[in-house]
């Protein structure tokens, strides 16, 4: 067939080139590029504001061809000698700048990652989709792709291309609905969008990746082309070591952590410390008091500094206000050379409706619910995940993955799990719709949490997950083939409760709410349970956990540190909240830093000391470990005396060589001779007493009771004890 040279020049359809012109063009990869007509072969481009452009030969460096101006928006076209390898040399009107044509290249993404995409089953989204640095038949820059099945084009916009979506259209991979783009000699730390026609042919606001694994520091917005070059890591003994310890058994003391408050900088606007001012102070802290884990809120993008990052826009990008992800690689590196490990809170729940993020991502309810009955939180004014789409699903469990496996992350603790599990959470009569079966069970998400579970603990034996499941859901923490949805620990939300609302009562009424402190046991084994005091309770309106205390100054002082034994002692992992160890006086501010200067008061530095020791008592006793999850290491050796509020508790190990009394006496009033039943006779060793001098109270108390033969709380022997006011005190048997 003979061509005109004018039909090669305009890409046989002159309609295609003024949606080329108008940014409407959903295949550019038709109009632009190399393309073959007969023995022909001609090149286009299009180059908004170019003065020139020439097609130099790759090999030669010669000009294969001067292109000409056949469009006044900036598209040029020539007829070249053959098809070549080839890049083209750029008049703009203040540089010259040569680079190969991003439409020369085949389609990037290959037939297994799409087919994997579809499925929801690709669980290197972070290394697949997004921008990612490469090189392709020797040439270096970075391939950018991005899920919009609906749209009509999708361009990618940065200032390499001056944010304008007419210069790099993406080729559509349809089986997938993956738009996709090479551009050359592009390189790490690239800030860049993706600006979308969308389903209707509306042109929306710029999109940020939703798998970027950089960001613009907030209030900014862009995605940043992240590093693709692997972090040196120095923690290959502490991962082996996780792994091998599958059981979680041993102690676990986790301090949480919202890092932009922990500490702030006065004298430089009150900024926060970046990743590796907090590997130097929060690291060594947390290590100094005998922490096992740091918990940090969300750390992943987000919009709103004041959502504690509980609506997270970037769930693949550390957050740019502390650093980049190197250095967020570095802090977890260095934590785990401090023998600490690192959880974060992730949140599958909900996004929030920032138009520049994911919402109608290309003009359809692509990651949300279409019906607001199911995608809509009224609570948060945020989107629900549809989890009944496979892409979805994927997308969330790959962004898991991301933080296990590629950040050395050693949990994650998934943040509102009640609200994904049933479909009327938080809703009236008519505002939900049922599942297949008429229930309000989440269907969809009980096997998403099956499925995330599943597959972490199998690619990830190093990590653990934990729920913050505030109902009685069953089986949250068994495993799914034996009908649970397989996290390794869940808070117990209950007994925080209970045993909150206990201590804030005056103790001339405690013994009405005898059972606020014991009532947790009756299921302490129907899980595995953490025992938090989070954020949650320090904040809107709660007061500072000193502030919960009643009474004069000295009994404040003193509930609080007698609460924090009864915690210790009591079976379940610990989890404190930043600020509760120093007993800060006001509720915690997200704007500001903790009140460190508390630590000048010997009352307050009484505190950190106490948390301290009981930190390190629990990491060394056998018994404060083994019942923690085992039923058959716990027994109350004092439950029912509500007249006087005492409690005991009796810890043992798995072999019962170590035994530790735990006896906490709720009331101001000492108790003399209190006469508690034990089950050996010889010496039972205080270890550590809430009352004494170097806590801040008043050293009452003796040092140490021998067992008698004298039955007591049907046990053979029994020993006498002086309760000190509003304390707790720890009693380790000695053979």
């Amino acid at each position: 067939m003979r061509y005109e040279r004018a039909e090669l020049m305009t890409g046989m359809v002159q309609e295609g080139l003024q949606a080329l012109a108008e940014g409407r063009h959903g295949d550019p990869f038709s109009m632009l590029g190399q393309h073959q007509y007969g023995d022909l072969t001609v090149v286009r481009t299009l180059l908004p504001g170019a003065l020139s452009v020439s097609v130099i030969e790759s090999d030669t460096g010669r000009v294969m061809a001067e292109l000409e101006p056949i469009h006044d928006v900036g598209i040029f076209a020539g007829l070249v000698g053959g098809p070549a390898p080839y890049r083209l040399r750029i008049e703009w009107p203040d540089a010259v700048q040569e680079t190969e044509d991003p439409y020369s290249f085949s389609p990037l993404l290959g037939e297994l990652d799409l087919h994997l995409i579809s499925q929801g089953t690709h669980y290197e989204l972070g290394r697949t989709l997004g921008a990612i640095p490469m090189e392709i038949d020797g040439v270096s820059g970075v391939r950018f792709s991005v899920w919009a099945p609906n749209a009509q084009r999708v361009s990618v916009v940065g200032d390499f291309n001056a944010w304008d979506g007419r210069r790099n259209p993406m080729r559509l991979r349809p089986q997938a609905g993956i738009w996709e783009l090479l551009i050359p000699r592009l390189t790490h730390g690239e800030r860049y969008k993706f600006e979308l026609l969308d389903s209707h042919g509306h042109l929306s606001p710029q999109r940020a990746d939703p798998v970027a694994r950089s960001s613009e520091a907030a209030p900014s917005t862009a995605s940043i082309v992240a590093s693709s070059r692997p972090f040196r890591w120095h923690d290959a003994d502490w991962m082996e070591r996780q792994a091998q310890d599958r059981s979680r058994d041993g102690a676990m003391s986790v301090y949480e952590v919202h890092l932009g408050s922990w500490v702030r900088i006065s004298e430089e606007g009150n900024r926060s410390l970046d990743w590796v001012e907090l590997s130097q102070r929060l690291i060594p802290y947390a290590q100094s008091l005998g922490f096992t884990h740091i918990e940090m809120l969300p750390i992943m993008e987000h919009p709103f500094g004041g959502s504690w990052g509980y609506q997270p826009l970037g769930l693949f990008a550390p957050t740019g206000r502390h650093g980049t992800p190197e250095d967020f690689a570095y802090f977890v590196d260095r934590c785990h050379q401090a023998g600490i490990g690192v959880i974060l809170d992730w949140v599958p729940a909900h996004f929030p409706t920032d138009v520049w993020g994911l919402a109608r991502f290309d003009g359809t309810a692509l990651y949300e619910h279409s019906d607001p009955r199911e995608g809509f939180h009224k609570d948060w004014n945020t989107l629900i995940y549809n989890l009944g789409r496979n892409e979805v699903k994927g997308f969330l469990i790959a962004s898991a993955l991301e933080w296990l496996e590629h950040f050395h992350v050693d949990a994650l603790r998934v943040d509102a799990v009640a609200s994904m599990l049933y479909r009327d959470y938080s809703r009236n009569e008519g505002e939900w719709v049922p599942n297949q079966y008429g229930g309000r069970e989440n269907l969809e998400s009980v096997e998403f949490f099956k499925h995330l579970n599943s597959i972490i603990h199998e690619r990830c034996p190093h990590a653990f997950t934990v729920a913050e499941e505030s109902t009685a859901w069953p089986g949250v923490t068994k495993k799914p083939e034996d009908g649970g949805l397989g996290f390794d620990f869940k808070w117990n939300m209950g007994w925080m409760h209970d045993t909150l609302h206990y201590v804030s009562d005056d103790p001339v009424y405690r013994k009405y709410e005898h059972g606020g402190m014991t009532f947790g046991m009756i299921y302490a084994y129907s899980e595995r349970f953490m025992l938090p005091i989070s954020h949650d309770e320090v904040v809107h309106g709660k007061g500072s956990m000193l502030g919960k205390m009643p009474g004069d100054r000295w009994q404040k002082l003193a509930n609080l540190r007698a609460y924090y034994g009864f915690m210790w002692g009591h079976p379940g992992k610990k989890l404190l909240f930043m600020g509760c160890e120093i007993g800060q006086e006001s509720e915690w501010d997200h704007d500001a830093s903790v009140v460190w200067d508390l630590l000048d008061r010997p009352e307050h530095a009484g505190i950190q000391f106490l948390i301290r020791d009981l930190n390190r008592l629990y990491a060394t006793e056998p018994a404060l470990q083994f019942s923690d999850v085992h039923p058959e290491g716990f027994e109350w050796a004092v439950a029912d005396d509500a007249e006087n509020s005492v409690y005991g508790m009796l810890r043992s190990s798995q072999d019962r060589s170590s035994h530790m009394l735990v006896m906490s006496n709720m009331t101001p009033v000492p108790r003399y001779g209190y006469r508690v039943g034990v089950p050996e006779d010889g010496r039972w060793e205080v270890v550590l007493n809430t009352d004494a001098a170097i806590y801040g109270g008043s050293n009452f108390g003796q040092m140490d009771a021998w067992g008698q033969r004298s039955p007591q709380h049907d046990k053979p022997y029994s020993i006498a004890l002086d309760l000190p006011p509003l304390s707790t005190v720890f009693l380790r048997w000695l053979r």
